[in-house]
C-alpha cells in the first residue's frame, strides 16, 4: 500500500470532572487526511484545506507527530520495527527509511473549537503511517507520538484528545510518565450532543487562566466524581453517569470565557441531558444523554439559545466513535 485515506474524528475531552485525562471520540465530526508515500525522504505536507495552518513540517502539528514516529523506527531487513528505548523528541535523530511521506489535511474541525483538533491530524499522521509501514505499532503505542504533536500546539504534551482519537471510545490517561491509558466501552444508548459558538479559544490562553493550585475540598470532589464516572461508563448506570458529569475546578473559571454558557448548560438540563459541560478547553459545548431523541432534542434547544444570542455556531450529534481513526475505502 502506497496511499491511504482515512477519517481522523472529532473529541470531547475532560468531561467535566477529567481535566487532561478523559475523553471520548466522535462519529459524526472529524477531518480526512491523504497520506502517500514519496521518493524524497522525510515528511512533507503538501497540502492543508479548510483552515489557514502552517505547511512546514516542524510547524505543523502533524508533521512533528510524525517526525517523532518515524525516529522511533529502525530497518531489519524489509521490515520496520521500534526502536526499543526512549527518545528525546526535542534531539534531531536521523530517520533511518529510504523514503518519505507526502500528508494532505482536509479540515472539517475549526481550530480552537475546543473538540480536538490539533488531535484530529496528530493521530491522523502517526495512524497514516504506520498503516503504510505496516504497522510497527500498536494504536495504544502511537499516542505517545501524536503528543507531540499536542506539545507544539498548546505547549503541553497531553493525550485526552488522541487517545480517544486512536483508541476510539472513552479513554482514561492512568499517567503521562509513564503513559498508561485504559479504553472504557461505551454504553449503547449513551448519545453527544456538542454546540460550538463560532469564537476561537486557543488552548493554551485557556490553560493560562487556570489556577495552579486547588483546595483539597474540591480535589475530594472531584476525584469522587471521577470514579463515579468511570463506575457508571462500566456499569451502564446513566444516571451515575449524570451525577458525575460536574466540574468543581476548571469550569468555574473557563466558563466565563464562553458565550451563553450558563444558559446553553441549564437549557442542555431543562431537554434531558444527564450532563453538560465544556468540551476541552472551550468554547465547544457538549451535553451526554440517553437516546439519540434525546440528543436532538438537547441540540434544537441548544440552537434555539445561539440563535436568539445572534450568536454564529455549528451543532453536533453523535453516537461514540467505538473505533477511532479509521480508513476510508
Amino acid at each position: 500500500m502506497n496511499e491511504i485515506k482515512i477519517f481522523c474524528p472529532a473529541t470531547i475531552a475532560n468531561l467535566s470532572c477529567g481535566f487532561d485525562v478523559l475523553g471520548l471520540c466522535l462519529t459524526t465530526a472529524g477531518d480526512e487526511m491523504i497520506i502517500r508515500k514519496s521518493d524524497i525522504k522525510g515528511v512533507r505536507i503538501t497540502k492543508i484545506v479548510g483552515a489557514d495552518l502552517p505547511l512546514e513540517t516542524e510547524n505543523n502539528v502533524a508533521g512533528v507527530a510524525a517526525l517523532a514516529m518515524l525516529k522511533s523506527i529502525k530497518k531489519v531487513g524489509n521490515k520496520y520495527i521500534p526502536i526499543d528505548s526512549d527518545i528525546d523528541f526535542d534531539i534531531d535523530i536521523a530517520i533511518d527509511i529510504d523514503f518519505g511521506f507526502e500528508i494532505e489535511i482536509y479540515k472539517h474541525i475549526k481550530a480552537g473549537s475546543g473538540i480536538g483538533s490539533s488531535a484530529a491530524s496528530s493521530a491522523g499522521a502517526v495512524f497514516g503511517i504506520n498503516e503504510l509501514l505496516g504497522r510497527p505499532f500498536t494504536r495504544k503505542e502511537l499516542v505517545k507520538f501524536a503528543m507531540q504533536g499536542e506539545k507544539l500546539a498548546s505547549g503541553n504534551a497531553h493525550a485526552d484528545n488522541v487517545a480517544p482519537c486512536l483508541l476510539g471510545g472513552f479513554t482514561l490517561v492512568r499517567s503521562s510518565d509513564p503513559l498508561d491509558i485504559i479504553k472504557i466501552e461505551s454504553p449503547s444508548e449513551l448519545y453527544a450532543t456538542v454546540v460550538h459558538p463560532q469564537i476561537e479559544l486557543k488552548t493554551s490562553d485557556a490553560r493560562s487562566v487556570l489556577k495552579q493550585t486547588v483546595s483539597l475540598k474540591s480535589a475530594i470532589t472531584q476525584w469522587g466524581n471521577v470514579g463515579g464516572l468511570v463506575a457508571g461508563l462500566y456499569t451502564n448506570d446513566y444516571e451515575l453517569i449524570g451525577r458525575s458529569l460536574h466540574d468543581e475546578i476548571i469550569e468555574p473559571i473557563r466558563s466565563m470565557l464562553i458565550p451563553g454558557f450558563d444558559l446553553i448548560k441549564k437549557t442542555a438540563y431543562e431537554n434531558g441531558a444527564l450532563g453538560s459541560g465544556i468540551s476541552g478547553s472551550g468554547p465547544s459545548i457538549f451535553a451526554l444523554s440517553k437516546g439519540k431523541e434525546t440528543a436532538e432534542k438537547i441540540a434544537k434547544a441548544m440552537c434555539a439559545v445561539y440563535d436568539e444570542i445572534d450568536l454564529p455556531y455549528e451543532i453536533h450529534v453523535s453516537k461514540v466513535n467505538d473505533e477511532g481513526v479509521s480508513i476510508i475505502k
